[in-house]
């Protein structure tokens, strides 16, 4: 088993300004390694924030993306980020992020910035679900625990080395795993202890603060369907299965204090409709106390094939 450790997110989100060919800024990117035919699409949304938030010098804060993806990106192959600086108000500022590879757009996001002011504040608890009696991460194995006796279905030694130690993050799931059946039931819900396999370095051209958010956008793609897939009763290696994200929003709430990322969050998710070869999952990160820090609702594909 390879060393567990976050690296990988820390290349996904090392960008170097390249000359725009189409919109003000650009910024090139690298997709990261992994075992399917096309990468994972958390580099494109962590990368996107990454490209976004280089773009506002005036200290306003990243607080929304609404994203669509509209072709498969290349693992591995350099992706172009074009930035376009759509406004810049006093309170507010908006971008376009358009991603590119081999001349093709993949992927296009509004993201929005906010100085900040006061009016308040309200978070939203934990659901009931999880409110209560929620084993904690350390009760819980980790993914190459999980996996290390267990095979069937598609999985190969490439695939459960990828779910074991390639993802950045070490993934605990409530009330247990999809990737070789469904653990736990077909409830709609599920919650995930996350958090990374060792410290987040910095990353050039980000705060603490940026970086953090951009970590929390590349971990948020990895399990928000599976709620979707729990429900339906559909694991990762079911032969046949195909899924692909379509569209993608998330809202960050509130900045995590400096160090918290470093530790367990909770991801608390749930399936809000699927149909039509089509699902919709939302999740919501807490730390360990309470505070809700980010919102997430993504739209998959989801083709479940023939199970054989």
């Amino acid at each position: 088993m390879a060393d567990t450790t976050s690296e990988f997110f820390g290349a996904a989100v090392a960008l170097e300004p390249v000359a725009p060919e189409h919109f003000d800024l650009a910024f090139a990117a690298v997709t990261q390694p992994c075992p399917w035919p096309k990468a994972y699409g958390g580099d494109l949304v962590a990368q996107a924030a990454a490209a976004a938030m280089r773009s506002v010098e005036d200290g306003k804060v990243l607080h929304s993306m609404h994203s669509y993806f509209m072709r498969p990106a290349e693992i591995g192959e350099p992706v172009r980020h074009e930035v376009e600086l759509l406004r810049d108000g006093r309170g507010y500022a908006t971008r376009q992020v358009r991603a590119y590879q081999r001349g093709k757009a993949l992927y296009v996001c509004l993201a929005n910035f906010a100085a900040g002011e006061p009016g308040g504040s309200f978070a939203a608890a934990l659901p009931d679900w999880a409110a209560d009696g929620l084993l904690g991460p350390e009760e819980l194995p980790g993914s190459a625990a999980y996996l290390a006796e267990r095979s069937g279905g598609t999985m190969t030694g490439a695939s459960k080395e990828y779910w074991s130690a390639g993802r950045s993050f070490d993934l605990r799931h409530v009330p247990g795993p999809v990737y070789l059946s469904v653990d736990g039931g077909r409830a709609p819900h599920q919650a995930v202890w996350v958090r990374p396999f060792d410290a987040l370095r910095p990353v050039e051209g980000l705060s603490e603060a940026q970086r953090d958010a951009a970590a929390l956008a590349y971990v948020c793609d990895y399990t928000v369907l599976e709620p979707v897939l729990r429900v339906l009763g559909l694991a990762w290696a079911r032969p046949g299965l195909v899924t692909a994200s379509l569209d993608h929003a998330m809202w960050f709430h509130r900045p995590p204090r400096p160090g918290v990322l470093d530790g367990w969050l909770l991801y608390a998710q749930q399936a809000v409709a699927a149909e039509s070869g089509r699902g919709l999952g939302e999740g919501r990160f807490f730390t360990p106390d309470g505070v809700h820090l980010a919102t997430v609702v993504q739209e998959g594909m989801i083709r479940a094939g023939d199970g054989r």
